[in-house]
């Protein structure tokens, strides 16, 4: 997320980038503002700490410096991440939040990069026009109850499953759509039932039914972006609904979570990610099917990128196995939808 230049990292404290010589000579009250707010300051709540000409001194001499109309930083120099964050949701006045990516990465998601400083308003709000060179996207909403706020976090920003929830209607494909509602889960931030809730108030969100859908299947144990790809494929192919996440001892006694397990057709499917590529957990997998296929199991494994793109040659596979483990299996059907999209 770039600026001016080279910045520090996220994390930075403004203590640790302000000329702390002389930045002790603020009044208390600035002082902690300031260092709440990562050195950022509105103009208007500078001016209730200093005289205009104070402020206008700061900036000509250089100690701060006005990035954006009405905003202003206590330091010169490139802006940290935080920093940058700050200045766009300050620049954004009076109800603005940080949301969907933005608020979702502090709040602790990893695995996802963006650009821009999502900030999200109150439907109806207007915002300066002169913001810079702000890299931030500006949305609204019509929902912005306490259930979506969050009521102490700084910079202020939505709830996590807001953020999830928006970060997924906001993304530039279904695909990554997806993957953001399965990582809230999957690293552990966040419950699908709140998730749910969030979409069930917002009639008009984007992807809704997508977002529902993909949610139902997270509910059901699909947590990877390729468990969810393999959960539509399940329903486009009318192939019998799988276990999911199906737990089974291995011969040390050690639980172990099978990705889709047919019992009755003594049939196991598990779905590779491109780390069954490590040559280590390579082994670790065939010695673990090699060991179900001693109690009598089949185990069919393919790869994350056949679910999405080759679902009909995969589903073909999974029918077969399932007809000749049992005769309790439909033909194979398809219904008229594009699978795998």
């Amino acid at each position: 997320m770039g600026y001016s230049g080279q910045r520090t990292g996220p994390g930075a404290t403004w203590d640790e980038l302000s000329e702390v010589g002389w930045a002790r000579c603020d009044p208390p009250g600035l002082a902690d503002l300031l260092r709440r707010q990562n050195g950022v300051i509105g103009r208007a709540a500078a001016l209730r700490h200093l005289s205009p000409a104070a402020v206008r001194w700061r900036l000509d001499s250089g100690r701060w410096q006005q990035p954006c109309r009405a905003v202003l930083v206590a330091q010169s120099g490139p802006l940290s991440e935080m920093q940058i964050i700050w200045v766009a949701v300050l620049w954004a006045g009076q109800g603005a939040l940080l949301a969907g990516l933005t608020a979702a990465r502090l709040d602790g998601l990893t695995g996802f990069t963006d650009q821009r400083v999502h900030v999200l308003l109150p439907a109806g709000r207007h915002v300066r026009s002169e913001r810079g060179r702000l890299p931030m996207t500006v949305h609204r909403s019509r929902l912005l109850g306490p259930a979506d706020i969050h009521p102490v976090r700084l910079p202020p920003r939505t709830r996590l499953a807001r953020s999830l929830v928006d970060a997924a209607a906001w993304m530039a494909t279904d695909d990554r759509a997806r993957a953001v509602l399965a990582a809230g889960v999957q690293q552990r931030l966040v419950r699908v039932q709140d998730m749910v809730a969030v979409t069930a108030r917002s009639a008009r969100l984007r992807r809704r039914s997508l977002i529902t859908g993909t949610l139902g299947d997270i509910a059901g144990g699909s947590q990877a972006l390729s468990e969810l790809d393999f959960s539509r494929l399940v329903r486009d192919y009318r192939i019998p609904e799988p276990d999911r996440q199906a737990a089974r001892r291995d011969a040390q006694g050690r639980r172990r979570w099978l990705d889709a397990l047919w019992e009755e057709a003594r049939l196991i499917v598990e779905i590779d990610g491109f780390w069954h590529t490590d040559a280590v957990a390579w082994w670790n997998d065939m010695r673990r099917d090699n060991a179900l296929t001693v109690r009598g199991y089949r185990v069919l494994r393919f790869p994350a990128f056949a679910v999405r793109d080759y679902p009909a040659d995969v589903a073909r596979q999974i029918q077969e196995a399932l007809r000749s483990g049992t005769t309790a299996v439909p033909p194979l059907a398809r219904r008229d939808v594009t699978p795998g999209r």
